[in-house]
């Protein structure tokens, strides 16, 4: 997994999110404050940035513009060596998604033992999902790693509670510290702590007054939980800035009703709760999405269901399903169905309900949670389970093998394989912008002196990586002649004049599963 996710991190350009983190993170290492990204908490970027010091970023100190501009500048308009530092951000985050499958190896042994941590951590090691996010600076694997990490530690709090509980409460401050989204699974996380400590006091004699006195300690440790986490989230905004500078750099909308109500009394720093704001604003816009071949405004409440169907392997698929109905139904291990089950439910029910179709990445903690509850069919103690685990874990290696180094478009065997993802999904699901380097590779060994017209859906500048192109929606039809280059996830939402010009061209050449190369 590491040698997957550090040679996948080497070659892959800017994605579309990643400028924008990088950014921010440059901007703390050299003026100590929270002024860009503020949707997002501060502790992802603090992480990216203790690998961006090593690459010792400039910044003119005279820059003024949006977080957009702010990434394009640091990694394209500052004298950086924008793959040096790509890299340096990476480096961090492919770190800790290793120990996140470290927790997951943990976690599966204390609950089926050794065979089923290590089934759990192969399906974990082989995940295309995990692979591709973890090997980018971003915020969605962290997240849902600390996240796990918490819940783990409340699964031990139910024999030592007061060694593990502040741990898990720490755990989960860093989750909500990192993104905003793993709010929804705090009330859980406060149930389980509950849980854990009940569990840790119960006796084989007890009256209904000791039940009660369980109940009550359990509901303080959970309130002690909660502090505890919101104490976090404070720290990494004072380790960024000590004074809590904050001054909103755009507009932040109102947010109203019962919504409103909550950002007002959550007991966070402002800027969280203004990034809260913004992001119940994105929930208010129109995105457009793109499933199996259709083209649509708004938002499905099946989306995700259907792209995880798609993306992943059906080894670990089948693995999942069983796992997960093993862990409901014998009684060795329904004990551990509402830690390992419920969270990851609450989390999938409230992806659901979001506004932007965007990609599974919404949903990275599926492959986590999950491939913890798959090794649930180690319990089972029947050679046929053994037979079949191993026949399907080896069905996902080798399904995830044969992806390589494309993990970002994987899509299982039943729909294609990763070449044709982009006729079934769109955006972080196949192409985010990750192949301009591959692409400038490809037109200097194949293409080297014909007329390039390009329409890329990405972050990076294609003329730092020596492609000089030119736009063919602003010219004439008649003009567009030679190669039309086009990022895949703007041909599924290409209409006009775009669409027309691909309907009048041929494919020659594909780069990465990502992007079309045309000839005019």
């Amino acid at each position: 997994m590491a040698v997957a996710m550090v040679s996948t991190a080497v070659e892959q350009t800017p994605t579309i999110d990643e400028p924008v983190y990088v950014g921010a993170a440059v901007d703390s290492l050299h003026h100590h404050r929270v002024r860009y990204n503020p949707e997002h908490p501060p502790l992802g970027k603090l992480i990216i940035a203790t690998g961006v010091a090593f690459a010792r970023p400039h910044l003119d100190a005279g820059f003024t513009g949006d977080q957009t501009a702010l990434g394009r500048h640091v990694l394209y308009e500052a004298g950086n060596d924008p793959w040096r530092l790509m890299l340096c951000a990476r480096l961090p985050m492919i770190a800790l998604t290793l120990l996140f499958g470290l927790v997951v190896f943990a976690f599966a042994r204390e609950l089926t033992g050794p065979v089923g941590g290590a089934v759990a951590l192969a399906l974990y090691a082989f995940s295309p999902d995990v692979i591709a996010h973890g090997s980018l600076a971003t915020l969605d694997v962290p997240a849902a790693g600390f996240l796990l990490t918490s819940v783990w530690l409340l699964w031990r709090a139910r024999r030592r509670p007061r060694r593990y509980l502040p741990l898990a409460a720490v755990a989960l401050g860093a989750a909500l510290a990192t993104k905003m989204s793993m709010l929804a699974a705090v009330p859980v996380l406060l149930l389980l702590a509950v849980l854990s400590v009940w569990y840790a006091r119960r006796t084989h004699h007890r009256t209904p007054r000791d039940h009660m006195r369980s109940l009550g300690i359990g509901v303080a440790a959970a309130v002690a939980m909660a502090l505890i986490a919101v104490a976090v989230v404070w720290a990494t905004y004072l380790l960024v800035d000590p004074r809590l500078r904050w001054t909103p750099t755009g507009p932040v909308p109102a947010v109203h009703g019962l919504r409103g109500l909550a950002v007002h009394w959550l007991p966070f720093p402002e800027a969280y709760r203004d990034g809260m704001r913004l992001q119940f604003g994105f929930e208010q816009d129109t995105w457009r999405g793109f499933l199996l071949g259709r083209r649509y405004l708004g938002s499905l409440w099946y989306y995700l269901p259907v792209a995880l169907l798609v993306k992943t392997p059906l080894g670990m698929f089948a693995l999942w399903s069983a796992g997960a109905v093993a862990m409901l139904f014998m009684p060795r291990l329904r004990p551990a169905a509402p830690y390992v089950l419920l969270p990851a439910a609450v989390l999938l029910l409230a992806a659901l309900d979001g506004a932007r179709n965007l990609g599974v990445r919404y949903a990275i903690f599926l492959p986590m949670f999950l491939a913890v509850a798959a090794a649930g069919l180690m319990a089972v103690r029947r050679r046929w389970a053994y037979g079949a685990t191993l026949a399907l874990v080896l069905f996902t290696a080798v399904s995830s093998l044969r992806t390589y180094p494309y993990y970002l478009p994987y899509s299982n065997e039943a729909f294609g394989g990763p070449s044709r993802t982009h006729l079934r999904l769109h955006d972080s699901n196949v192409d985010w912008g990750q192949d301009l380097g591959r692409l400038a590779d490809r037109l200097r060994e194949r293409y080297r002196g014909e007329r390039i017209w390009l329409v890329y859906k990405g972050s990076g500048v294609p003329s730092a990586y020596g492609i000089h192109a030119s736009d063919p929606r602003r010219a004439a039809p008649d003009e567009v002649r030679g190669l039309l280059v086009v990022s895949d996830s703007s041909i599924a939402q290409a209409t006009g004049r775009l669409a027309a010009l691909i309907d009048g061209s041929e494919p020659i050449d594909e780069v990465g599963h990502s992007i079309t190369i045309y000839r005019r």
